[in-house]
C-alpha cells in the first residue's frame, strides 16, 4: 500500500521575511512548497534554502496584485505538484507615512497587493479546492486587523478589509456544506526586512512597535493553523491585548496610540530623503528572513504555546483544582 503523497503548499510573498520562514517551516515538515513573489533572485535563494533543508520547492514569479497572474500561478503549481492542499496568503506591501504624505497611487498599490492579492489568492485556491471538497486557506493577518495604528493607514485598512472578506467567504462555504476551511492567523510585530525596504516618508527610519518577535514564531503558528481547523489564531500576548483593549475601551486605545505610536515606530537614525522602497518594484539583493531587530526579538511566545496546547493546559488546571479541593476537604 503506497504512502500518501506529501501535501502541496502555496506561500505568497515567500521570497523573504515571514513568507520565507513559513515556506521553510512547511518544507521541514515534508511539504512540497510553491513560492510566489516578485523578486526572482530572492525566489531562487529561497528555493535553494528549502531544498537544502530537505524540501521540494517551486518558484513562481508573480505580482499578487494581478488577478490573471495569480490564477496562472495556481495552474502552474497544480501542473507541477498536483492538487493544492494549503494556500497561505502572506504577500504584503505598505507605506510608512502620515496619511497626508501618501499619494493615491501609492495607497492603491499597497491595497492591491496586501488586500486584493489575498482576495485573488483565495479565489484561485477555492476554484480548485471546492471541486475536491478539501483544502485550507490561511490568511496571514495582524493585530492591526482589529486595532489600527498611525503611520500605517494603507496596511491597517487592508487587514481590516481582509478580515471582513474572509468572514464573508467562510459563511458561504459553511452554507454550501463545504469541507474547505478558511482560517486567519493574526501576527504581532515581527523582525522582518519590511522595515528596511518598505516605502517610507518619515523623519526617521521605521521600526516595528515593541515587543518584537522572530518570524519563526509566526511561521510555526501558520503551520499549526493549517491543521487545527480553528477560525482564528492569535500570536503573542500583545495581539490579544490590542484586540481586547480595542473591544473594551477603543477611545482609550485611540489616545494611547496617538501619544506613543508615532515615536514608537521610528528609530533614532534619520531617514535621508523619501525612500522608494519595494512598493512598485522588487528591491535588489537577498534580504532573507530576518530584519534589523534580532537583538530585541523574542524567539518564543508563551501565549501561543498555551493557545496551541489548551487541552493540556485545561487538563492540568482541572487536575490542580481537584488536588486543591481534596487538600481543602
Amino acid at each position: 500500500m503506497s504512502a500518501d503523497p506529501p501535501p502541496t503548499v502555496v506561500v505568497t510573498g515567500a521570497s523573504a521575511g515571514l513568507g520565507r520562514a513559513i515556506a521553510l517551516e512547511f518544507a521541514r515538515h515534508g511539504a512540497r512548497v510553491a513560492l510566489l513573489a516578485r523578486g526572482e533572485g530572492r525566489l531562487r535563494a529561497a528555493c535553494a534554502e528549502l531544498e537544502a533543508a530537505g524540501g521540494e520547492a517551486l518558484m513562481v514569479p508573480v505580482d499578487m496584485a494581478d488577478a490573471e497572474q495569480v490564477e496562472a500561478a495556481a495552474a502552474r503549481v497544480e501542473e507541477h505538484f498536483g492538487p493544492i492542499d494549503v494556500w497561505v496568503n502572506n504577500a504584503m506591501a505598505t507605506v510608512f507615512a502620515p496619511l497626508e504624505a501618501i499619494t493615491p497611487a501609492d495607497f492603491r498599490r499597497a491595497t492591491e497587493v496586501t488586500y486584493l492579492g489575498a482576495v485573488w489568492g483565495t479565489m484561485a485556491a477555492l476554484r480548485r479546492m471546492r471541486q475536491r471538497d478539501r483544502g485550507v486557506v490561511v490568511q496571514v493577518s495582524s493585530g492591526l486587523a482589529y486595532r489600527a495604528i498611525p503611520l500605517q493607514a494603507p496596511y491597517c485598512g487592508a487587514k481590516h478589509a481582509l478580515r471582513g472578506f474572509t468572514d464573508s467567504a467562510r459563511t458561504e462555504l459553511m452554507h454550501a456544506g463545504s469541507r474547505v476551511h478558511l482560517t486567519m492567523v493574526h501576527m504581532p510585530a515581527l523582525n522582518t526586512p519590511q522595515f528596511d525596504w518598505a516605502r517610507a516618508f518619515l523623519p526617521r527610519r521605521p521600526r516595528p512597535v515593541a515587543p518584537v518577535f522572530q518570524p519563526e514564531v509566526g511561521a510555526r503558528a501558520v503551520y499549526r493553523a493549517a491543521g487545527l481547523g480553528r477560525r482564528d489564531l492569535f500570536v503573542g500576548g500583545p495581539v490579544l491585548q490590542a484586540v481586547w483593549g480595542n473591544r473594551l475601551a477603543p477611545w482609550l486605545a485611540d489616545r494611547y496610540l496617538a501619544r506613543t505610536a508615532i515615536a514608537g515606530q521610528q528609530r533614532p537614525e534619520s531617514l535621508e530623503g523619501d525612500r522608494e522602497g519595494n512598493l512598485w518594484q522588487s528591491v535588489a539583493g537577498d534580504q532573507n528572513t530576518h530584519g534589523s531587530f534580532g537583538s530585541e526579538a523574542r524567539g518564543h511566545s508563551v501565549q501561543l504555546w498555551l493557545t496551541l496546547h489548551r487541552g493540556v493546559v485545561g487538563a492540568t488546571v482541572a487536575a490542580g483544582l481537584v488536588v486543591l479541593g481534596v487538600m481543602l476537604w
